[in-house]
């Protein structure tokens, strides 16, 4: 067992001895719950994901919502929700995981992509503006770090042009907006519950609807398009399909985590706004490295605490140096040979992307911890 741990450390962010970047939770109390759900005799989706989903449903304070088995599958639904299909167009942000953007080549649509706002990693709404063509079925935004985009000024775009707007807010679980969660706030908000988010369901997703119309239609979707509350002649033969759908939703197994999670995340959460506090008071009157801008309207979850280094290569060798584990955690999409069939000038990723590098911020740091974060970045700082 001693091997394996040593292994397993070697694999961490930090290879298991520096401050890492990310780091998982597993409550130990998951362990009973998890165990009845696996001899229970019944782990697909069943009564555990339900009590999940009304969870997650009064956490989001909206009621459409469906558990999924990843944050990805939650966008590519979402788009085929939105209508988006072959030829279409839809807006989105080059500064995401990849995971936002090729959904949207799976659904065969092309992608214009807007600029971001530099001082937040988030899309332009200016931009976006700009960008709608007669095509535009939908505008896809993301939560640089868990920081809401301008929510506002987009939702007021999408409905000027009758699409929809999409919240990839998969970095955002437990964001808020002037004072609404994020969850609650627009057409379509996806969520991941994958490995090294602020709650994990080993992997796993969600999808928040305003419209009880598109979360039906979802919850037909996510399971071949079946629909499982019929009654049926014979239990195990569906009946008429309407209309072509996924594998994508959820299982008791992966529930029956996330349920125990939900009792811890409030606090994980605190921890991490807790450590992005204090970085914000440490650093914002250094010169050579700037905090983003948080505005008082919105709160960030702060699943990444990204700064911007002068001299951003620089910056990452000094920490590195300083045992603690540093990254751009995404690079810029539009770089990649699948979206080369989308060019566009973008000077905000331009800027954005030589300074950009997150530091930790999480519920893992000790008080030690974020003390030495705080010396090593300003001490760069005098260099």
């Amino acid at each position: 067992m001693k091997g394996y741990d040593k292994k397993v450390s070697s694999m961490l962010s930090g290879g298991g001895k520096d401050i890492p970047l990310f780091k998982v939770f597993m409550p130990e109390s998951v362990l009973e719950p998890l165990r009845h759900v696996l001899f229970s005799g019944y782990i697909g989706e069943g009564p555990v994901s339900q009590v999940f989903e009304s969870l997650l449903a009064r956490r989001f304070k909206n009621e459409n919502v469906l558990t999924l088995n990843n944050g990805t599958a939650a966008l590519q639904l979402a788009l085929r929700l939105a209508d988006v299909g072959h030829g279409d167009d839809v807006v989105s942000t080059a500064m995401t995981c990849t995971a936002t953007n090729e959904p949207i080549l799976a659904q065969g649509a092309n992608i214009v992509w807007a600029d971001i706002n530099p001082d937040t990693g988030n899309i332009c709404p200016e931009s976006v503006r700009k960008k709608i063509t007669p095509r535009t079925k939908a505008i896809m935004c993301v939560h640089w770090g868990g920081y809401p985009c301008d929510l506002d000024e987009l939702n007021q775009i999408a409905s000027e042009h009758g699409i929809k707007l999409i919240e990839d807010a998969c970095h955002a679980f437990g964001a808020t907006y002037k004072k609404d969660p994020i969850g609650s706030c627009s057409d379509f908000a996806c969520f991941s519950f994958q490995a090294i988010k602020h709650m994990t369901t080993i992997d796993g997703g969600a999808l928040a609807c305003r419209s009880k119309k598109d979360c039906d239609r979802g919850r037909l979707l996510r399971w071949y398009g079946i629909d499982r509350t019929q009654k049926r002649k014979d239990f195990r033969c569906e009946n008429d399909i309407l209309e072509y759908g996924y594998k994508f939703h959820m299982n008791d197994v992966t529930a029956a985590i996330g349920i125990e999670q939900l009792k811890y995340v409030s606090d994980t959460l605190r921890k991490h706004r807790a450590n992005a506090k204090k970085f914000n008071k440490a650093f914002k009157n250094l010169d050579n490295v700037r905090v983003l801008d948080y505005q008082s309207d919105r709160s960030s979850s702060y699943w990444l605490y990204t700064v911007r280094a002068k001299n951003r290569i620089a910056f990452m060798k000094h920490m590195t140096e300083a045992g603690i584990t540093v990254s751009q955690v995404h690079a810029r999409n539009d770089t990649h040979t699948a979206f080369r069939q989308f060019p566009s000038d973008l000077p905000g990723v331009d800027t954005f992307v030589r300074e950009q590098v997150s530091i930790p911020v999480g519920w893992w740091l000790s008080e030690n911890d974020v003390s030495r974060i705080i010396e090593a970045v300003t001490e760069f700082d005098r260099l």
